[in-house]
C-alpha cells in the first residue's frame, strides 16, 4: 500500500477553531499554501466556510470570493488542491480553476446537486465524510447504539447513495467524521477501530489536527499546543496505512509518516 499522505489545511475564515482569521485575506491565505508546499504537504485543502461546531454558515458569494482565487494561484504554482466545501456551485467553479479534490463535509447531504458535479467530473475525487448535520447543532446528533459500527453503516450507505446517482467508486474516499456528530468517547473509539472502516474498501482520510477531544486528554485548551498529541496520532493511523491525514502543520507529520514507512522495509 503507498505511503499515508499528508493533507495541508488553509483555512480562509475568521472562525475556524484552530487558525480563525490567520490566513483571512488573499495574501496571507496564498502565502500560507506556498508554505505548506515547502513543508512538503501533498495535497493543500482549502476552506472558505467554518464548520467547527456551532458556526454559522457563510453566503455562497463570500465563499466563492474567499476560495476561488486563492485556488487559481496555487493551482499556477503547481500545488494539488482541495476544496472544502459542501455547496455544488463552489465545487463546480473550483474544479474548473484546477481543484483535484472535493472535500464535503457533508458527503453530498447539504447540496443535492453535489453529486451530479462530482458525476461529471470523473477524474475528481470526492471525499465523503460521516455527517449528521450543519455545524450549528451537530452536536445535539451524537446517539449511538455502537458508534463504530453505526458510522460505518451510514458511510457504506452514503458510498452506494452517490454510486446510485453516477458517482464512481472509483472517485470516492472516505472520513469518519472525527468531531463531528460525536463525543470524546466516540472519535477514541472510531480511531481505536480504523480497520473496520477500512473494510468498506475505499480509501479513507482521517483529520484530528488539534480537535478538542485532544485538548481533553492533555488538559489543554489552546489549539497550538495540541500539536504534539496530533503527531503521535498521525504516527498510529501512518501505521494503520491510512490513505492520508489532514493536518494544520504538515512538516512534522511528514517526518512521522517517513520513520513509520522505514520501518516497514
Amino acid at each position: 500500500m503507498s505511503k499515508t499522505l499528508v493533507m495541508g489545511i488553509l483555512n480562509i475564515t475568521p472562525d475556524s477553531f484552530a487558525d480563525g482569521g490567520k490566513y483571512f485575506s488573499k495574501d496571507a491565505a496564498i502565502n500560507h499554501g506556498r508554505r505548506l508546499i515547502t513543508e512538503g504537504a501533498d495535497i493543500i485543502d482549502v476552506g472558505g466556510e467554518s464548520t467547527r461546531p456551532g458556526a454559522e454558515r457563510v453566503s455562497e458569494d463570500e465563499e466563492l470570493s474567499r476560495v476561488i482565487p486563492v485556488v487559481e494561484e496555487l493551482v499556477k504554482d503547481g500545488a494539488v488542491i482541495s476544496v472544502d466545501t459542501m455547496r455544488a456551485n463552489v465545487a463546480k467553479e473550483a474544479i474548473g480553476k484546477g481543484a483535484s479534490y472535493i472535500n464535503d463535509v457533508s458527503g453530498g447531504l447539504a447540496d443535492e446537486k453535489m453529486s451530479d458535479v462530482i458525476a461529471k467530473n470523473p477524474k475528481i475525487q470526492y471525499v465523503v465524510m460521516h455527517w449528521r448535520g450543519h455545524s450549528k447543532d451537530m452536536q445535539s446528533n451524537t446517539e449511538y447504539k455502537d458508534v463504530v459500527r453505526d458510522v460505518k453503516e451510514e458511510l457504506d450507505e452514503r458510498a452506494i447513495s452517490l454510486i446510485n446517482q453516477g458517482v464512481s467508486a472509483e472517485q470516492i474516499i472516505l472520513d469518519p467524521g472525527i468531531g463531528f456528530a460525536k463525543t470524546s468517547e466516540h472519535n477514541w473509539s472510531l480511531l481505536q477501530n480504523i480497520e473496520r472502516l477500512q473494510m468498506l474498501g475505499y480509501p479513507l482520510l482521517v483529520g484530528v489536527s488539534r480537535k478538542r477531544f485532544l485538548g481533553e486528554l492533555i488538559n489543554s485548551k489552546e489549539p497550538d499546543s495540541r500539536e504534539f498529541a496530533t503527531i503521535a496520532l498521525t504516527t498510529e493511523l501512518a501505521r494503520q496505512q491510512v490513505w492520508a491525514v489532514r493536518t494544520h502543520s504538515v512538516k512534522a507529520h511528514k517526518d512521522a509518516i517517513s520513520v513509520i514507512e522505514r520501518l516497514r522495509k
